[in-house]
């Protein structure tokens, strides 16, 4: 298994004891990503916060030499599931393209960052 941390990350990786992706022969298994800003914080607007967490997601997979369109598996936890999910499929229809990978959405009261109303968690097969 082989850790991958992109440089943005890496206080994550060592504050919190965790690899935002592990290379497991050809998959690539992704931790789940928030959409936390350039400044530490969610946005309050459900779009850019989702925005934010696909570009995440987007780093992760780059620094694990695979993409989006790699993507073969999705799951993603949602604080307001049914309040956002139309803004989210939104903003997620502008980063995953057909074919589609498998999705699961779930309903949850809170996340581990304050603020934060969707995390996404990805695995991929790596080119």
């Amino acid at each position: 298994m082989e850790s991958v941390v992109p440089p943005e990350m890496k206080a994550y990786y060592e504050n919190f004891h965790f690899s935002p992706a592990v290379i497991d022969g050809d998959l690539v298994r992704c931790s789940g990503v928030i959409g936390v800003g350039p400044d530490g914080k969610c946005s309050d607007d459900p779009e850019t916060q989702f925005t934010t967490a696909f570009e995440s997601v987007q780093n992760v997979l780059e620094a694990a030499g695979a993409s989006l369109a790699d993507i073969t598996e999705m799951t993603t936890f949602h604080v307001g599931l049914n309040q956002h999910i139309a803004e989210f499929m939104k903003v997620k229809d502008r980063f995953i393209a057909e074919p589609y990978p498998a999705w699961t959405a779930i309903g949850i009261t809170e996340l581990a960052f304050p603020g934060g109303i969707v995390e996404i968690r990805v695995n991929a097969r790596k080119r």
